[in-house]
């Protein structure tokens, strides 16, 4: 089973977040941060959406930083992966 978005939706999936500090102390699953830098696994054909032209600027591979809280959480058998509009999406890490 594949995800496929649709209009301006991309998939991604999150890089494992820090689990020590700077100083070198461990952090517990709780005190970590929501990873925001995540690799694109699926990107949306764009076309119309909400009326207007959406070409899609990301492609499958980019790592790519979003808003903190953006997206819908899909788990799929067991890899995790994120819905968000390509809106939500920051900047391209190149």
């Amino acid at each position: 089973m594949t995800l496929k978005p649709l209009g301006d939706k991309v998939v991604v999936k999150f890089t494992q977040a820090e689990e020590t500090s700077k100083g070198g102390i461990i952090l517990a699953s709780s005190a970590q941060e929501k990873p925001q830098t995540a690799e694109v696994i699926a990107v949306g054909p764009g076309g119309i959406v909400d009326g207007k032209e959406t070409v899609m600027q990301v492609k499958i591979g980019d790592k790519v930083i979003l808003s903190k809280y953006a997206g819908t959480e899909v788990k799929l058998g067991s890899d995790e992966y994120t819905v968000v509009k390509q809106s939500d999406i920051l900047c391209v890490v190149e």
